[in-house]
């Protein structure tokens, strides 16, 4: 959409000559971007994005997608210690690093007055006494919402989850349906994304089971007969990148998982095979395993395991069928079976850590190139 610009030699000076390509408009705002550079992390393009939840698993990939695109970005968070790996996704200057509270509402309306796109990435997979899933999932994406929309931006995404449901027997996935809502009420072209269970580098669900042999006893309850969807998080990433150009995508609702089902035996069966380690898990009776959660939850500073985190254990991931897919943003996911080789070859013993895996490393499939307006 915007063509590389040209550059001219005149006598010991190098002027850079733009033409009308190298300006775009946000449709709802008006807004003008105007291109600086020859491409990639040193250009500047002329949006400004800040992301909220930067410095989680999810919002790495983000951050480092649209820094690569020349978005200067601005990296809302509570840590400067986990900010830090971040700066070096941009070129001097595109990564601004601001320190904000969920709770302060001047700090907030800060980070997003000079953006003309907001992602909102926060989310919490356990409660605090500090924060309730409400505190995180609803209240705190309304009020981010309410600020971006008085400060003007023209595009607002907020990341959700596969399955979010008022009706969800699950608290966070009750909330996070209810933060959907909220967001939708006051920002109403806002884009919702529903990723499934992600996988990655840094993620809790591979990383998780073929870390077993290490960390002792590894449990399952519904006799690891639970159905997920698993999807890359660099698919996901892709699709947010996708999305924050597109102002086709506005206002749309997009569910991001895999190509296929598995259930958490046939993925605990793949991460034997890759780490050719016997991987031991036991299947415990959900009752007793939600009381003994009960109990870890009540212990202070725990941030390892809650009575909502076994429900969702029991919960089977399922599309609702009205919202758009990868296939919308012309994105092939990538198969668990052929990717999963990379991210598990780790836990393998020296004996066998450069032996291949044939169903499917090595496998290239040749992508086609599609722009979304």
């Amino acid at each position: 959409m915007l063509a590389t610009a040209a550059f001219k030699q005149t006598g010991r000076r190098t002027l850079q000559v733009r033409a009308m390509h190298d300006l775009t408009m946000r449709k709802k705002t008006g807004q003008p971007m105007i291109k600086h550079g020859l491409g990639g992390r040193s250009t500047t393009n002329g949006h400004i994005a800040t992301v909220f939840g930067c410095t989680g698993f999810l919002g790495r990939y983000v951050v480092s997608k649209l820094a690569k695109q020349g978005t200067q970005v601005v990296v809302a968070n509570r840590d400067d210690y986990e900010m830090r790996p971040l700066k070096v996704c941009g070129d001097l200057g595109q990564i601004i690093p601001l320190e904000f509270d969920l709770r302060n509402e001047e700090q907030i309306r800060e980070c997003v007055r000079h953006s003309d796109v907001v992602i909102n990435l926060v989310g919490r997979d356990y409660e605090t006494k500090n924060f309730t899933y409400d505190d995180v999932h609803v209240k705190g994406a309304r009020l981010m919402a309410e600020i971006a929309a008085d400060a003007g931006v023209s595009r607002f995404i907020q990341v959700s989850a596969l399955n979010a449901s008022e009706d969800s027997s699950s608290k966070f996935l009750q909330s996070k349906a209810l933060g959907e809502k909220a967001v939708k009420e006051v920002f109403p072209d806002a884009t919702i994304v529903r990723p499934a269970t992600m996988w990655g580098h840094e993620d809790r669900f591979l990383n998780r089971i073929a870390g077993t042999a290490g960390d002792g006893l590894q449990f399952w309850v519904n006799e690891c007969q639970t159905k997920i969807l698993p999807v890359s998080v660099l698919d996901v990433a892709k699709a947010i990148e996708v999305i924050n150009g597109a102002e086709s995508t506005a206002g749309k609702t997009y569910e991001l998982y895999g190509d296929r089902a598995y259930t958490y035996e046939q993925v605990y069966e793949l991460a034997r095979e890759i780490s050719m380690k016997p991987l031991p898990s036991y299947n415990l009776p959900t009752a007793l395993v939600k009381l003994i959660a009960a109990g870890i939850d009540k212990l202070p500073y725990n941030q390892t395991l809650c009575p909502d985190m076994i429900e969702r254990m029991t919960i089977d991931e399922k599309p609702s069928g009205n919202a758009l897919t990868f296939r919308d943003l012309f994105i092939e996911p990538t198969s668990l079976e052929a990717d999963a080789i990379h991210y598990l070859r780790r836990f393998r013993s020296n004996a066998v850590f450069d032996l291949p895996y044939e169903k499917g490393e090595g496998v290239v499939k040749k992508g086609v190139y599609h722009v979304i307006d």
